[in-house]
């Protein structure tokens, strides 16, 4: 987690400027992204098939390799000013390696915490995971946006790609697949298909995993717009449209929200006799806050509603994953984490070209304010699943296995 997060958020504080200073208009750099989030989208089952039939480990070096490959060309794109076509085409292989990790280092840390009997609870241990992401992503931003400053916008993803191939090494020395043993006795195309039929009965067959799962493409899709719009905005608040390390506070302030929800969550949960109350806090929280901020013209006010928001999301993040890996049976939890990811990166491939259109035209602003429009579609599902009264709502531990009540274990 403090390796990946370190080398992803380098480029995070100045992504959206690093796009729009390569020619881009802004409906193009946020197209660029939602081919990101389409490739996320294209191979989010076929790499989770990676993970629970091949192995997590193996998952998780192909998607550090592959991330390093294609963050050294989307420098060579910005070096060459290359035509929107090129970004597209490099985006969609972006989103390809980070799909080796959505879904597989979820499913290794848990299925290990089971192996090794963990009785506490998965809020505590994403919480904590969280608090050390957020540091990560706080040194990373920060460091991102003084070194653009100091050096140019390219020089973050050329110290990105050399700390992926760091991690690479670290993982090949380090990980291992404890309480799960692959499956590697059908062929790939009849495993896909094996696996994809389960993941689909244990994910969308499933109630209470089906309506959470159906809520993500209004949260996690606008979640994506958002962190990368708010780094022009605050630049256009500041009125320095060239102050890379102010483009950078934006993640760095979310990655200080990271850290304060991550040791929040626990705690937050232990308000609530459910989950999805504190789910739907979260939830009604950042509705309310992105609506506050599209509104607002003060940089310092921008600045403490950016923080409210990403508290919110850091602290629906952990209780979100407790509950839904309570509910996933081992074996598909890979494949079902990843489809409930690729259901956020389809949100994320509609909404971020019709925002990135709408602040062309009306302003980041007016944009920030539709994200909490759509957002609030989320509400709706998060309370449908709250009503199917699945017993992970209400668990406090790490259950021993979550298969369905209706196939009881012999």
């Amino acid at each position: 987690m403090l390796g990946n997060t370190l080398a992803a958020s380098f480029i995070w504080g100045v992504n959206t400027l690093f796009l729009l200073d390569a020619g881009l208009t802004n409906l193009e750099a946020f197209s660029a992204n939602a081919f990101f989030t389409a490739g996320m989208l294209i191979f989010e089952i076929p790499t989770g098939v990676v993970a629970d039939t091949v192995g997590r480990r193996v998952s998780y070096l192909l998607g550090t390799i592959t991330l390093a490959v294609t963050t050294v060309m989307y420098w060579l794109l910005w070096v060459w000013e290359s035509p929107f076509w090129a970004w597209a085409i490099v985006s969609v292989l972006l989103g390809l390696g980070f799909t080796f990790f959505s879904g597989a280092v979820d499913a290794w840390l848990v299925d290990a915490l089971k192996a090794t009997g963990y009785k506490g609870s998965l809020e505590t241990v994403f919480g904590r995971a969280q608090i050390v992401g957020g540091v990560a992503m706080l040194s990373g931003s920060v460091l991102g946006g003084v070194i653009a400053q100091a050096t140019n916008l390219g020089v973050p993803f050329v110290v990105r790609g050399a700390i992926l191939l760091l991690m690479f090494v670290v993982a090949a020395v380090l990980m291992r697949d404890l309480g799960f043993t692959p499956d590697r006795s059908q062929g790939p195309l009849r495993a896909t298909r094996t696996v994809f039929k389960a993941s689909v009965r244990y994910g969308l067959g499933d109630p209470p995993v089906r309506w959470l799962m159906l809520a993500s493409p209004f949260t996690a899709g606008v979640g994506i717009y958002v962190f990368y719009a708010l780094q022009p905005y605050l630049l256009e608040l500041w009125g320095d449209e060239e102050a890379y390390s102010i483009a950078g506070l934006a993640a760095a302030l979310l990655s200080g929200a990271a850290i304060l929800g991550g040791a929040l969550a626990p705690r937050v949960r232990k308000l609530f006799r459910r989950r999805t109350s504190a789910i739907l806090l979260a939830t009604i929280s950042s509705v309310v806050v992105l609506l506050g901020l599209g509104l607002v013209q003060n940089f310092w006010v921008a600045v403490v509603l950016i923080a409210l928001w990403g508290i919110a999301s850091s602290i629906d993040d952990p209780v979100h994953r407790a509950y839904l890996n309570d509910m996933i049976p081992s074996k598909q939890r890979a494949t079902v984490l990843s489809f409930d990811s690729l259901l956020g990166s389809g949100g994320g491939v509609v909404f971020q070209p019709v925002l990135g259109r709408v602040a062309d035209v009306g302003g980041y602003g007016t944009s920030l304010i539709w994200s909490g429009v759509i957002s609030a579609l989320a509400i709706p599902f998060v309370l449908l699943s709250r009503a199917q009264n699945a017993p992970a709502d209400t668990a406090h531990e790490v259950t021993s296995e979550a298969e369905p009540e209706a196939e009881p274990q012999p």
